[in-house]
């Protein structure tokens, strides 16, 4: 019996309440006074309810490995990421609101600044996303079809956009074309596989079209593409774990990967941290599991602004007692993957991991920390594993075997 077919087998359906809180790329590595962003930021609220939790260290994936947000959180929601490779151009696209059928190629993209053919920000300053909308009609208005294939630009929040084709035949092993660095040349979207020469060149008409059509901008004068994806089915929430679950959150992406495991994506009014409390007292009642998503972590981290990623962390944790005086019967507070100001991006470092529920041994820490968290008593182990200590914690599963 495979873990999926174990944990369908033996989780049931009850009345208690999980919460599962991502403070994306939450993280980091000694940068300023030889402190991480979370050991710097004032957090009594964090460092109270550590005491009476249980902690520990997630890997994502495997030792080592970076990963992306995608497959991060599939980890945390109980999928095992290796088994279960979702593009993030499907997961921006869903989290958008495009409808997507078989066979569409779904991609994620950004608008970025290029001078003299080099990229020199692949975010194009972090353009307002009324620019960003505006600039998408603009590209839809040049496309439409080309060699037969629809092409649908739909807007997200700042620089990031997502892109549908909708053909036959289309294929999803084509280079990205975004270097991942400034100082680089855009990669040209060559097939990677045979099948994959049609789309290719239909990609390379979408790039020229793109360069023709934002040429006299200042900031936003090309685009990026990245996480080429088809769409593939996988098991829902609640067939797997009986769970009734919602996802608050302000970002598409992470809209995305809550409907494609079947979370209900509740309507965030504002983009504060807040906005989703608020959207989450609203909706208490009516749901078992929530994911609570904040981006801003990550965002910050990204930009290696160690300030403002502290700022953030303090202002979730002046929210927390809003959270926990909802009364859930078991709070987890971790993070999708680590995102030091160090390295300005993911990183292969073990997640903050605290798990709180009258049914875990508290390891009666003094703070929430990345070196706290190594010492806690859940030990280092796999994301993956996180959803089964939820519903444990939660007596949500039965005894298995006699």
């Amino acid at each position: 019996m495979d873990r999926e077919k174990l944990l369908e087998e033996i989780s049931v359906e009850t009345p208690s309440k999980i919460i599962l809180i991502v403070l994306d790329g939450l993280g980091g590595l000694p940068y300023k006074d030889g402190k991480t962003e979370l050991e710097c930021a004032k957090t009594p609220n964090l460092n109270a309810l550590a005491k009476n939790s249980a902690l520990g260290l997630t890997y994502p994936i495997l030792q080592g490995i970076t990963p992306g947000s995608g497959p991060a959180h599939l980890a945390l929601f109980g999928y095992d990421p290796l088994k279960y490779t979702i593009g993030r151009g499907i997961l921006e696209n869903l989290g958008l609101g495009v409808e997507i059928e078989r066979g569409d190629l779904a991609i994620r993209g950004n608008f970025c600044t290029l001078k003299d053919e080099v990229v020199v920000d692949r975010r194009a300053g972090r353009i307002p996303t009324d620019k960003c909308v505006e600039l998408c009609r603009k590209l839809n208005e040049n496309t439409g079809k080309i060699d037969g294939v629809d092409v649908l630009f739909t807007p997200g929040m700042e620089h990031r956009f997502a892109l549908r084709l909708r053909g036959e035949g289309l294929s999803d092993k084509i280079k990205e074309t975004d270097p991942q660095k400034v100082g680089e040349r855009p990669v040209i979207p060559e097939a990677l596989e045979k099948d994959g020469e049609r789309t290719s060149q239909t990609l390379k008409k979408i790039m020229e079209m793109a360069r023709d059509t934002l040429k006299d901008e200042e900031r936003a004068n090309f685009i990026l593409l990245r996480g080429y994806s088809l769409h593939s089915p996988i098991p829902s929430m609640s067939k797997l774990f009986k769970l009734k679950p919602a996802a608050v959150a302000t970002y598409p992406m992470y809209k995305g990967l809550a409907k494609l495991v079947g979370m209900d994506v509740l309507d965030v009014k504002g983009t504060e941290i807040s906005d989703e409390v608020e959207t989450l007292k609203q909706n208490y009642k009516h749901y078992d599991f929530f994911y609570f998503h904040v981006k801003k972590t990550d965002s910050y981290g990204e930009d290696g602004n160690f300030d403002k990623k502290v700022s953030i962390i303090e202002e979730f944790d002046r929210a927390l007692p809003e959270i926990l005086s909802l009364c859930f019967d078991v709070v987890v507070v971790t993070s999708d993957h680590s995102t030091p100001c160090l390295l300005k991006g993911h990183s292969w470092h073990p997640n903050p991991f605290l798990i709180y529920s009258k049914y875990v041994i508290a390891d009666e820490q003094t703070e929430f920390s990345e070196k706290s968290c190594a010492k806690g008593i859940l030990g280092h182990f796999y994301a993956k594993d996180a959803m089964s200590l939820m519903l444990a914690s939660a007596l949500k599963l039965k005894k298995f075997g006699a």
